[in-house]
């Protein structure tokens, strides 16, 4: 199916910058030099449009620091003991800070929790430090997307954690899958996820198991695996729909039942605005890591998405 060079303005208010690259990381897990060399190939391809920042954890960008103009979001892994995150983070953040001030291009920061911050209370204190941590390193103008472990009662956990991120003027981040069945969320618990987002009025990006625009079962691992698609969609309709539709949205397994118009992403009879996409992309789904561009870009191509009209 032919490509189009200028897609819908629906579809490019859609995807414009969606894909963070995260080829360093599984189930692709390439080199360096490897992810760096796809990231290239992909800025200079037809679809370069819809890539975003070049994920990368804050070690790896100090010991082989970039040059050019890739765009980074840098993850500040402290580690799961709460009494040594602070410090740990903290340190990565120095680092982060002293690689922007040598001209690269720091433009956003990934920090997952301990799992011990969210389980017992809301992490207002930790985080309240973190924007001090950056304040300090002259960082606090990029946005950070904090991410909570699925522990204990996750619909208390994700409201009490997000109700927290927007205090401390954060963003948060939803991990969809992973290398076990376990590692990924139910529908139910994406559809909490983002309702707790947009009733907090916080921006999230997604990572891990989002390959592919739509939900379905994959060949190889037996797994399912939750869309992008069923993702953007949900999270442009959620100040308007209830948690039932949001739970039907995130479970939507049928390709057919989503559809580009020229200034309009259409659900079933639900029909999302230009204007609401570009407020949803803006505010509310960011973004999402994929170790993969090809693969989201080949699906929405067979999909239709990117044919002229």
């Amino acid at each position: 199916m032919e490509t189009s060079v200028a897609p819908r303005p629906s579809v490019r208010s859609a995807f414009a910058r969606l894909v963070d690259y995260a080829g360093l990381f599984p189930p692709a897990q390439l080199s360096l030099a490897q992810a760096t060399g796809e990231y290239r190939e992909a800025r200079g391809g037809p679809h370069a449009w819809m890539l975003g920042r070049f994920i990368i954890p804050a070690t790896t960008l100090s010991s082989s620091p970039q040059n050019g103009d890739t765009p980074f979001s840098v993850i500040l892994d402290g580690g799961s003991d709460p009494d040594t995150w602070l410090e740990s983070v903290g340190s990565r953040i120095d680092s982060a800070a002293a690689l922007r001030g040598k001209g690269v291009a720091v433009e956003a920061l990934e920090v997952p929790l301990p799992a011990a911050f969210t389980t017992d209370g809301a992490p207002d204190e930790p985080l309240q430090r973190l924007r001090e941590l950056m304040e300090k390193a002259w960082l606090s103008d990029l946005p950070v997307y904090v991410e909570f472990a699925r522990r204990g009662e996750w619909k208390a956990v994700v409201e009490r954690a997000m109700s927290a991120v927007m205090r401390a003027g954060c963003g948060a981040k939803l991990r969809c899958g992973g290398l076990t069945a376990e590692a990924f969320p139910s529908v139910d618990e994406v559809a909490e996820f983002l309702a707790a987002a947009n009733a907090a009025h916080v921006p999230f990006k997604a990572t891990a198991g989002l390959h592919h625009p739509v939900r379905h079962v994959d060949a190889a691992s037996g797994f399912t695996m939750h869309g992008f698609l069923n993702i953007l969609a949900a999270a442009a309709l959620a100040p308007r729909v209830d948690g039932p539709m949001l739970q039907r949205i995130v479970a939507e397994d049928d390709p057919t039942e989503f559809h580009f118009e020229d200034a309009t992403l259409c659900w079933g009879d639900e029909r999302i605005e230009l204007g609401e996409l570009e407020a949803c992309r803006r505010s509310a789904f960011v973004a999402y890591g994929s170790c993969s561009f090809s693969e989201p870009v080949a699906d929405l191509t067979a999909l239709g998405v990117f044919a002229t009209p």
